[in-house]
């Protein structure tokens, strides 16, 4: 794994890339180029506009060119292959894996797709339609179709010697599955097994049981699953548990960081990118923020109403309008915080829609604890300072908010994936907003009940 030191240019380099830019010489530039490793000059094209990329991309030799290619975000690919020309987009297309053709073709407009695949060689555009043709986030759509079997009859001798006649064919050499005379999967053996066994040896006497995924699997779910029994490649199957594809762990890894990704902007209330940050242009950005900033200020409506209807209160005893940030801000961290638990535990299965009651109860719990802590403090502070009927007004919103807070922030993402929604959606923004708005109704109810106003 490479640090972020490792995939970075040098400083020289990439002030001599610009500067040849700049005035045109591409000697220079191609001197510069050549310097860096794989993921530098893709840190260096993420870092430049279109047309920048485009030159600074014709300029590397046909085998670093293809590396670079496949390692490159599939938005900056779609935007790369609209500024080389049909033979080079063509060439570029042909080289690729089908899972990396189908992360390509998602970005691409439908007319560019179809020529693309059009002219690929017949069993290259068989392969690739077949990863095509399952749904959209599944993981049939992001495998290998690619794969080296082996079956329970055969030597050891037989295994190593498919292997060494199609290394070059196939995604991973490193798991193969074993199949029975109908394709279906019955075991899986490594590569280890095979180098350390006799040629004589069958291979069912090496297999190991298997990790499967149904092709139409949600492809983030399937890739948690993978990530957690720690393999390098899942065999992936169909509803009769006969091999499709493969998946391997780069794959999975890139499946899980674009849903991580897109989780952190959601919770922060933002749309995702979908491509690196300094090639995104000011108006994708701002489109990202627009909608839900609008969606925001709309929700924060619900507290100027509140203070509306609480303003008589506020102007029998103005010291309570000291405190609405403090309450507010309070109710809204501790829902914020309870949602992003269970966001991530969804994400990792260790909860489901159906256990609503179990964690409803649990983060009730959290929630009252928290609150008799914070509250306890609230009261005994506010009442040195002001007096004990104002402190016990905030130690008990804080208790109250704490508590409602928290059950809310736990259930709202679990009612989300239960009705199909992104429970990243219903987290931090939505959470804040509906918690402002009850934190001040308890608030003002609780100081109307205690100092009789």
């Amino acid at each position: 794994m490479l640090t972020d030191e490792q995939a970075r240019a040098p400083k020289a380099a990439l002030e001599t890339i610009t500067r040849s830019l700049h005035t045109r010489d591409l000697t220079q530039l191609a001197a510069a180029v050549a310097t860096l490793t794989t993921p530098q000059v893709v840190g260096v094209l993420e870092r430049l506009n279109a047309r920048e990329r485009a030159v600074v991309y014709r300029l590397l030799p046909k085998l670093p060119a293809l590396k670079v290619f496949e390692a490159l975000d599939p938005s900056l690919q779609s935007e790369l292959v609209a500024g080389l020309q049909d033979g080079e987009v063509a060439e570029l297309f042909a080289e690729l894996d089908p899972d990396d053709r189908v992360w390509l073709l998602d970005e691409l407009p439908a007319v560019v797709a179809k020529e693309l695949l059009r002219g690929l060689p017949d069993n290259e555009r068989q392969m690739t339609a077949e990863v095509l043709g399952y749904p959209s986030g599944s993981i049939g759509r992001r495998m290998s179709p690619e794969v080296l079997i082996t079956h329970p009859d055969w030597t050891v001798g037989d295994a190593v010697a498919r292997i060494r006649a199609r290394v070059d064919e196939v995604e991973t050499i490193y798991t193969l599955p074993v199949l029975d005379g109908e394709r279906r999967v019955v075991g899986v053996v490594s590569l280890r097994d095979l180098l350390g066994a006799d040629d004589a040896t069958a291979i069912r006497t090496l297999m190991r049981d298997a990790h499967t995924a149904t092709a139409t699997e949600d492809a983030e779910v399937a890739s948690r699953r993978f990530a957690d029994i720690s393999v390098l490649a899942m065999p992936v199957v169909d509803s009769e548990n006969r091999l499709v594809g493969i998946l391997t762990i780069d794959d999975a890894v890139r499946i899980l960081e674009h849903a991580d990704s897109e989780d952190a902007a959601r919770q922060g209330g933002v749309e995702p990118l979908r491509r690196p940050y300094l090639s995104t242009p000011l108006l994708s950005i701002v489109r990202s923020r627009v909608v839900w900033l609008l969606v925001l200020a709309i929700g924060a409506t619900l507290t100027v109403q509140v203070l509306e209807v609480f303003e008589g209160t506020l102007e029998q005893m103005t010291i309570l309008a000291l405190f609405v940030p403090l309450l507010i801000g309070t109710g809204g961290n501790t829902g914020n915080q309870a949602a992003t638990t269970v966001t991530r535990a969804l994400a990792l299965g260790d909860v489901r829609p159906r256990d609503v009651t179990k964690v409803l109860t649990r983060e009730m719990g959290v929630g009252a604890m928290l609150g008799v802590m914070l509250g306890a403090l609230g009261f005994a502070v506010t009442g040195l300072v002001y007096d004990a009927d104002v402190g016990a007004v905030i130690g008990l919103t804080l208790l109250a908010i704490c508590t409602v807070a928290a059950t809310i922030g736990g259930v709202m993402p679990l009612l989300a994936r239960a009705i199909g929604v992104d429970p990243a959606v219903f987290s931090n923004p939505f959470i804040t907003t509906f918690v402002d708005a009850t934190g001040l109704v308890i608030y003002f109810l609780i100081a109307r009940a205690v100092l009789g106003i």
